[in-house]
C-alpha cells in the first residue's frame, strides 16, 4: 500500500529547497499554540526534545533523539501565537498559525532545507512527527515519534523518493 503523502515539495521565492505540510486542528489558536512550542507537549510529536527560550535571538537545545546529537539553535522570529521559527540542525522550521472560524487552526510548518536532498529525508521523517501531533491533537495516546518498527518512516520515504522529491541525504540512525 503506497503512502498517504501530505508534504509538498517547493522552492522558496528566495530560492531555497523546503518541504511543506498543513493541518487544521479544532482547537483554538493558543492550544495548538502549546502544541508548538511547550517543551512537554512538543515532547508527545517532536522528534528532539526542545527548550525553547521563546524571544528573537533565544536559545533552543535539542536532545533526547536517539539518533542526533544534543544540539542549539536560535529563534529567528516570534509572533505569539502565530509564528515561531527557529534553526535546528541547519535547517530552518517555521510553524504558522492560523485561527479559523468555530476554534479551529490551521497549521502550517515550513522545512526550509539546508540541501535540497534531504527533502525526502525530512518529509518521511515529518509525515510520522505529524501523524503523533495528529494522535495528539485528537486526545489520543501515541507511541510518539520514534515509534521504532511500527512508524511507516520507509514507506513514506520511498513514496517521496517514487514521487520525484530529492533524496540521496545519509539518514541518522541508518547511514
Amino acid at each position: 500500500m503506497a503512502a498517504d503523502l501530505t508534504g509538498t515539495c517547493l522552492t522558496l521565492d528566495d530560492g531555497r529547497p523546503a518541504v511543506r505540510f498543513s493541518r487544521t486542528y479544532d482547537h483554538p489558536i493558543e492550544r495548538v499554540w502549546q502544541f508548538v512550542t511547550d517543551a512537554e507537549e512538543l515532547a508527545h510529536w517532536f522528534p528532539s526534545r526542545a527548550e525553547i527560550d521563546p524571544r528573537p535571538g533565544g536559545t533552543i537545545t535539542f536532545s533526547g533523539d536517539p539518533n542526533m546529537p544534543e544540539a542549539t539553535g536560535r529563534v529567528l522570529g516570534l509572533d505569539e501565537p502565530r509564528h515561531l521559527s527557529f534553526e535546528w540542525g541547519g535547517d530552518e522550521l517555521h510553524f504558522d498559525l492560523e485561527a479559523l472560524g468555530g476554534r479551529r487552526t490551521r497549521f502550517t510548518l515550513t522545512n526550509v532545507l539546508q540541501a535540497a536532498d534531504t527533502a525526502a529525508r525530512n518529509g518521511a521523517g515529518w509525515e510520522v512527527c505529524l501523524a503523533a501531533l495528529d494522535t495528539k491533537a485528537r486526545g489520543e495516546r501515541s507511541a510518539g515519534p520514534h515509534a521504532g518498527a511500527s512508524a511507516a518512516w520507509k514507506e513514506f520515504y520511498e513514496g517521496y523518493v517514487e514521487a520525484g522529491v530529492p533524496s540521496g541525504a545519509p539518514v541518522p540512525g541508518l547511514d
